[in-house]
């Protein structure tokens, strides 16, 4: 049930010449690079928000003080290195020389610092950072200590994290935004420098290499987000091809070079096209959740928030996402990634009871009826079809549902609106995070229960904010994992979100592109032969 039919037919994969294809130019540079990103690039600040295709973004722009290879190991980047004192209380972190912003201004210790405090205050692992942090000091020019109320050994996993929002340095004037302000200024030290007035949201994206870049000289060979990272284009393109057969078309004739996420009914013409690879991109794969409004009606009541568990079945969910290909579906997936050691099955027999129970569920909750406001993104496949699902699936239930079809970057926009529903606030809305996001509580946003400080959906659950506390301060993996089912138990309970399932995402390049590598889609070390 609800196949690709939801999204599009089966539209035939052309050669060159794509009839209402974008400007995309039809021969292949050398120079020049030609992406299909997942989603429309609505704001080019990367702590401002989850949403990966900021993050995607950042990875161009901006250094991390440390990186993660493929093992998710964590490497020095922008960092030359650190030291740790006082039994774990005082870490000093010394920069790398000789690093430049896009401006020409020196990449300095008090930049790393406002970095640090900026994405502090909006990251799960960076709250938890502040909680325990004394001070946090500038010592001179490549130095920056941070002294500790009490042991944060978890330091540099915090620093590296690939999970959004990563800790990129800003300039200091760029940093010292209020964190819950978007910036406008993309000064980053990166290997490739944003150019703001070829931006046209909805269609283009621009980014050129960076001729001061310092890759890191003895990083040895890029893996993931670590290692040497030298940019071989002279330009980066995104362009926006709503229509995935189109964006099909443009790959088989070479007209772009890469496309993040087609979808599953052309997977098997793109396989078979000598020129194309597809691949998993992410061996983590992709949680599908969907995120309640807290803070307004109906899902103020988690008793509604538990009747959507009761309707929810994940395997539908990931076959309407990713087609019937077993290897790339997986179901009862709880609140950490299937394969975390915290996985656990606590909770999970509350799944897909019934339409008929939900139904019931929803009387006895005292919402039948009741407005739910869905925020659908038409241009990501793997949210549409959920959405699309969803959708359906709230209307069956009893809700009515107000069905608000827009582009990804207007649900990033409206999703942080805290307005009640009848002042064009919202209800809720599907989306999906790695599964690196979910491995652990350290930086898992979508879990955490601290009210307003939470990410959108600003669920109020102390309990699971007790649990973990617990997981941080627990001496072993047992305890860790006694903290993360007593975390799961609360979830199922309160629901902070409702987890629908995982898939593994296929991307598709032409093989004349090399050196993509697994992770999120990064730029340097890639090159066409």
């Amino acid at each position: 049930m609800f196949r690709r039919d939801l999204l599009l037919g089966g539209a035939a994969i052309g050669g060159a010449g794509i009839i209402g294809a974008p400007a995309v130019g039809q021969t292949a540079s050398s120079s020049v690079v030609k992406f299909v990103p997942q989603a429309n690039l609505s704001t080019i600040d990367p702590f401002w928000t989850t949403a990966y295709i900021a993050r995607n973004h950042g990875y161009l722009v901006y250094d991390q003080l440390y990186g993660v290879d493929d093992d998710y190991k964590v490497h020095p980047q922008a960092a030359a290195g650190h030291v740790v004192e006082n039994d774990g209380l005082r870490w000093v972190f010394t920069l790398r020389s000789g690093m430049k912003f896009h401006d020409g201004e020196t990449v300095r210790a008090k930049d790393a610092v406002a970095s640090i405090g900026r994405w502090a205050k909006r990251d799960a692992f960076g709250q938890r950072l502040l909680t325990q942090m004394d001070s946090m000091t500038a010592l001179d020019d490549l130095r920056f200590e941070i002294k500790l109320k009490k042991p944060f050994p978890m330091m540099l996993d915090a620093f590296a994290k690939v999970t959004t929002p990563c800790l990129f340095i800003m300039p200091e004037r760029v940093a010292q935004t209020d964190a819950f302000t978007q910036i406008t200024d993309a000064t980053g030290s990166g290997p490739y420098k944003f150019v703001r007035d070829q931006w046209v949201p909805g269609s283009k994206a621009v980014w050129e290499r960076y001729a001061g870049y310092s890759p890191r000289p003895d990083g040895g060979p890029a893996h993931n987000t670590a290692g040497t990272k030298v940019a071989h284009f002279e330009r980066v393109e995104w362009h926006i091809i709503p229509d995935a057969a189109t964006a099909a078309a443009a790959v088989t004739s070479g007209e772009i070079d890469w496309w993040e996420q087609p979808t599953a009914d052309l997977f098997p013409s793109l396989a078979r096209n000598r020129n194309v690879t597809v691949e998993v991109a992410d061996p983590m794969g992709l949680i599908g959740t969907f995120r309640p409004n807290h803070t307004t009606e109906p899902f103020n009541n988690p008793a509604v928030r538990r009747a959507v568990i009761t309707a929810i079945n994940q395997a539908d969910m990931m076959t309407a996402v990713i087609g019937t290909d077993a290897s790339l579906i997986r179901d009862n997936v709880g609140f950490f990634a299937p394969r975390s050691p915290l996985a656990s099955d606590i909770g999970l027999d509350r799944y897909h009871k019934s339409i008929d129970e939900a139904r019931a569920a929803l009387q006895a909750a005292g919402a039948m009826g009741s407005k739910l406001v869905l925020l659908a993104a038409t241009d990501l496949a793997s949210i549409n079809a959920c959405s699309l699902v969803g959708g359906d699936l709230f209307k069956r239930m009893g809700f009515d549902v107000e069905y608000v079809a827009t582009d990804w970057g207007t649900v990033v926009q409206r999703r942080a609106s805290r307005e009640p529903i009848d002042k064009g606030g919202w209800s809720g809305f599907f989306t999906f995070w790695s599964g690196i996001d979910h491995w652990t509580p350290a930086g898992h946003n979508a879990i955490r229960g601290n009210g307003a400080q939470a990410w959108f959906g600003w669920p109020d659950i102390p309990a699971i904010e007790a649990g973990r506390d617990a997981w941080f301060d627990a001496p072993n993996l047992a305890a860790q994992q006694a903290a993360t089912k007593e975390m799961q138990r609360v979830a199922f309970d309160q629901v902070p979100y409702v987890p629908t399932g995982q898939y593994f995402q296929p991307t598709a390049y032409r093989k004349s592109l090399t050196g993509v590598l697994k992770g999120p889609p990064v730029f340097w070390n890639i090159k066409r032969v």
